[in-house]
């Protein structure tokens, strides 16, 4: 794979399960909602260090589950083979967001400074409260600070991989 290739995968989630008797897999999804994921036709999936794309045929929710049916995957054993896979995109198939707009992959890496120049480490992962996201921001120690824009977050910066915050360092 090309290195602009790589660099431009987003990874959607995981192949978790597998549903059935005819292929079909079982997904944890990251996106919101959940089954947005299968709106993506066309999946790499990577898994023991190899990459396969799969175009998907079909996908539902099943109980609280995510479902999807792949394309040439026609048998239990093929599905169970796929269980572990983490799920890609291409970044050009992603929905171009508004200006102030992020995918949380786009954030995830970043470092965190505060107003005052203190860096407070990078950003490790998100999460939805319901209210709003919460960054966990992973550096002398760990931080939870809200992700609210011109709130606590003032200014996100992808080319120069910073997010500056409104945020005590001893907090």
């Amino acid at each position: 794979m090309k290195i602009e290739e790589e660099q431009s995968l987003v990874e959607l989630g995981k192949v978790n399960g597998v549903f059935g008797i005819q292929g079909w897999v079982k997904v944890f999804s990251y996106t919101s909602p959940r089954i947005q994921i299968t709106d993506y036709r066309r999946w790499l999936l990577r898994h023991n260090g190899r990459d396969q794309e799969y175009r998907v045929l079909r996908g539902r929710e099943q109980g609280k589950a995510i479902v999807a049916q792949l394309e040439g995957i026609e048998t239990r054993n093929a599905s169970e083979a796929l269980i572990g896979a983490t799920v890609f995109v291409y970044s050009h198939q992603l929905v171009q967001l508004g200006e102030g707009e992020y995918y949380w992959s786009q954030l995830i890496g970043l470092n965190v400074v505060n107003e005052q120049g203190v860096d407070l480490g990078n950003l490790e992962w998100l999460f939805e409260t319901g209210n709003n996201d919460v960054m966990v921001v992973q550096g002398d120690k760990e931080r939870f600070i809200p992700y609210i824009r011109d709130n606590f977050v003032k200014n996100v910066d992808l080319k120069s991989g910073v997010i500056l915050v409104d945020w005590d360092p001893d907090f």
